[in-house]
């Protein structure tokens, strides 16, 4: 199922009726072996090879960003994430023998059972991406699953609906397309357990839904991102590597650095290794940006929102020390930094998503934990700093998703970490064998011996 029916009615109808289908068929699903479960995930990434053009078609033409990073994001990333749990299934699926405490001579151990039905809410940002990745753990862990991507992506809605409809049947896996009304009625339903990758404030909606059914949730959400860069720190290579990390999807990622904290002596050579690694990488001799090199922001609500941030914060007071620029024409935002910005500005209240990026400076460490402590768990930390005291300072008076020290994105990109929020930035984690085990049931069994 990938159409969506003509009315709301007949959408909800047709729901219902994948639901009752994967609801009869989960215990099949359920008691499928390892070599089974590999089989269909090979199938699928056969698939995803097979349709990588038309992938990386689709998702230009939803996102418009660079082409090498779709190909990356969403094609190469899909597949490698789905071989990863090909190569590992034996080993996750195996139970895990635990001696008794109080009679050794019985025996127990742990095993992981599938869920059941599950629904995967993906996002746009990485839409193929962050939909079929939690897709293959599902898949690994045993589990049926109704899919809907985001609407602001129909293109990629409809050839992850063709992959899909290729590999699976709708008794184990559909896909649904549509508006927010399709994923209105796919929330009422009783799921085993829902993932959902997206904002805050959706995220809260999902939860609630979630409620009451008492379903399992993994919520992988977002916020603001801090980073602290130390004193002695090398600012040139740290003003590249935020650069980088503002230029990659245009900003437009959960993981994104949201702003800086850098000691008032060096906040000038940071503007400058800035705004040099950028010009170097984004702007031709002419002072031209290549628009084919960053992501423009997804949509015109969105790119109005990010201008509004922008304007607020220079209207209180902020400086544009890089860029600045905002191509309505073709909604592209050109890599800024804001210094002189503060608490009271809205860009340093809401997530930013966009290569914006404010800096504020600090006398003491212990003013930037303060600042970081008083305010909503963030996905992600990021620390730049030589000094392993410092390091374990923030570390233990902090709380994030992940943290990554001397550079951007690792704890991410590593698949044996688990990946997640925390509190306001997300329930739950996966990634490698932390995604089977976000879509398994550690089921207790006891066994008397006698």
């Amino acid at each position: 199922m990938s159409s969506p029916a003509p009315n709301t009615q007949d959408t909800a109808k047709e729901i219902k009726r994948i639901f009752a289908l994967q609801s009869a068929h989960q215990w099949d699903v359920k008691a499928s072996t390892a070599e089974q479960r590999k089989a269909k995930l090979q199938k699928l990434k056969a698939a995803v090879e097979a349709h990588a053009d038309d992938i990386v078609a689709a998702v230009l033409e939803d996102t418009r960003k660079p082409e090498q990073e779709i190909r990356v994001t969403e094609v190469l990333n899909v597949t490698g994430n789905i071989q990863r749990n090909i190569d590992n299934l034996d080993q996750w699926m195996t139970p895990t023998d635990v001696v008794p405490s109080t009679n050794p001579d019985d025996k127990a151990k742990i095993i992981y059972e599938a869920r059941g039905v599950c629904l995967i809410l993906g996002p746009w940002n990485f839409p193929l991406g962050l939909t079929f990745g939690p897709l293959a753990a599902a898949i690994a862990a045993g589990n049926c699953c109704m899919v809907k991507l985001t609407d602001l992506c129909p293109a990629t809605g409809a050839i992850a609906g063709r992959i899909i409809r290729e590999v699976f049947d709708e008794k184990e896996v559909a896909l649904f397309e549509g508006d927010v009304s399709v994923a209105t009625a796919l929330l009422e339903l009783p799921f085993s357990h829902i993932f959902f990758t997206g904002s805050t404030r959706v995220g809260k909606l999902v939860m609630a839904a979630a409620a009451k059914h008492l379903s399992s949730v993994t919520l992988e959400l977002g916020g603001k991102s801090p980073v602290i860069i130390d004193e002695g720190a090398d600012i040139g290579k740290i003003g590249a590597a935020l650069a980088g990390a503002k230029q990659f999807n245009g900003g437009q990622a959960c993981i994104c650095p949201d702003y800086v904290f850098v000691k008032e002596e060096q906040k000038d050579e940071l503007v400058e290794a800035f705004r040099s690694s950028v010009e170097e990488n984004l702007y031709s001799g002419d002072g031209t940006i290549n628009k084919q090199a960053i992501a423009q922001i997804v949509n015109e609500g969105n790119f109005n929102r990010v201008k509004g941030l922008f304007d607020d914060a220079v209207g209180k007071g902020a400086t544009v020390a890089v860029g600045g620029t905002f191509d309505e024409s073709d909604l592209t935002v050109h890599p800024t930094m804001l210094t002189d910005v503060t608490p009271q500005m809205t860009i340093l209240q809401e997530e930013i998503f966009a290569p914006l990026l404010p800096v504020m400076t600090y006398d003491t460490l212990d003013q930037a934990i303060d600042y970081i402590e008083a305010r909503d768990k963030p996905l992600a930390m990021y620390m730049f700093s030589d000094n392993e005291a410092n390091v374990d300072r923030v570390l233990n008076r902090t709380s994030s998703g992940g943290m990554t020290v001397n550079g951007v994105f690792s704890h991410y990109l590593e698949n044996n970490l688990p990946f997640g929020g925390v509190n306001q930035s997300g329930t739950g984690s996966y990634h490698g064998y932390f995604g089977f085990k976000a879509f398994s049931h550690e089921r207790a069994v006891y066994l008397h011996q006698g």
